[in-house]
C-alpha cells in the first residue's frame, strides 16, 4: 500500500497516517487481519519519527481499526471487529461538517448525496 503524506499540510502527520491506513482498510488495499509493518520499519520507510507512527498506531488501536499484541505485532482487525461509523461521535461531526461545506459551496442535497454515493461505489 502506498501512503501519501503531505508534510506541508497543517494536518498533523500522525493524523494523515491514521487516515491513510483507514483508507487502505476501506479500499481493500489492507486486508482484514493483515499484519502491519513495525513502528520502526514504517517510520524508516516514510522518513518520519518513530513516535509519529506510534501515535498513529495508538489512535487506530483506540478507535478499533487495528490491534497490537506484543508477541505478534500490529494487525488490521477482523471485519466483524471494525468500529461502527455511526456510533463514533467524531465521525458523525465530520460527516455533518462535510455536508455543510458542500452546502456552502452551492451543492444541493441531491448533488451531495450523489457525490457520497459515487465515493462509496468506488469502494466496491
Amino acid at each position: 500500500m502506498i501512503l501519501e503524506l503531505d508534510f506541508k499540510s497543517s494536518l498533523p502527520v500522525y493524523v494523515q497516517l491514521r487516515n491513510e491506513i483507514v483508507r487502505g482498510i476501506g479500499s481493500g488495499e489492507l486486508a482484514f487481519g493483515e499484519q502491519l509493518p513495525t513502528v520502526r520499519s514504517l517510520a524508516a520507510d516514510l522518513g518520519v519519527n518513530a513516535m509519529t507512527v506510534s501515535k498513529a498506531y495508538q489512535l487506530l488501536d483506540s478507535q478499533g481499526y487495528i490491534r497490537t499484541d506484543r508477541r505478534r505485532g500490529t494487525a488490521v482487525c477482523a471485519r466483524g471487529e471494525m468500529p461502527d461509523f455511526l456510533e463514533n461521535p467524531q465521525s458523525r461531526k465530520e460527516l455533518v461538517l462535510l455536508a455543510r461545506e458542500a452546502a456552502l459551496g452551492g451543492y444541493s442535497r441531491e448533488e451531495f448525496l450523489k457525490l457520497c454515493s459515487d465515493a462509496y461505489t468506488e469502494l466496491t
